[in-house]
């Protein structure tokens, strides 16, 4: 958490290789790798997935065929088989079930026409699909009606587990209502400058960020 311009999707987006961010110091340390020395694709294959705050569209690009082709990409990482088109459909439908998609999605162009809502549904798909080590949800919650909020909460409890991480960056406690974080990181300057349980976000919630002028980082 923190206010706007404090870092936040910086961090999200230099963590996945995002070209538009050079790193001129520092490790980013992940299983026993820097993620700095590899390129963005070998960041995803190894386990790394970022859901964008503002999902683009892809014209031209089959929403299955998207899915289909990313998930053997990250099978073939794990030196697992790829899926023939017809197995990844069973498997993409009980993946869809449980976001509350219906499979007219899948013949649409990716993000293509999409509403916010949906939009962010595709991206917790993708989540479920991928099943990633490290997921990065960067303002997942933005633009979302209650209805949605709450199906998109349910698909990240669903993928949450002890074999996995999440980072979830959001300015708001409603989303948090959904799903409990374990740590609170509050981050000013691009820096962590406080940290907490549950109840720091709160804290937030109830006072803002007055504290942060003046507060020195972590």
């Amino acid at each position: 958490m923190g206010p706007n311009g404090s870092g936040k999707s910086t961090l999200s987006k230099t963590l996945v290789g995002h070209p538009a961010y050079t790193v001129t110091g520092g490790l980013a340390m992940f299983n026993g790798g820097d993620l700095l020395e590899l390129e963005p694709e070998q960041r995803a294959q190894q386990g790394i997935f970022l859901a964008f705050q503002y999902p683009v569209e892809i014209p031209g690009v089959a929403n299955t065929d998207f899915l289909r082709l990313a998930v053997n990409k990250r099978r073939t990482a794990l030196g697992q088989e790829e899926y023939d088109p017809i197995e990844f459909f069973g498997v993409l439908s009980e993946k869809m079930a449980s976001v509350e998609m219906s499979s007219d999605f899948l013949s649409r162009d990716v993000n293509s026409g999409f509403s916010g809502g949906e939009k962010k549904r595709n991206e917790i798909l993708q989540l479920a699909l991928l099943e990633p080590e490290l997921a990065i949800l960067d303002e997942t919650d933005s633009g979302l009606d209650i209805d949605a909020l709450k199906t998109v909460a349910g698909g990240v409890n669903r993928y949450k587990s002890d074999r996995n991480a999440i980072i979830l960056i959001t300015h708001y406690q409603r989303l948090l209502d959904y799903i409990e974080p374990d740590f609170v990181h509050v981050m000013h300057k691009g820096r962590i400058v406080r940290s907490g349980g549950p109840e720091l976000a709160k804290e937030l919630e109830a006072d803002g960020y007055a504290f942060l002028e003046g507060a020195a980082p972590l």
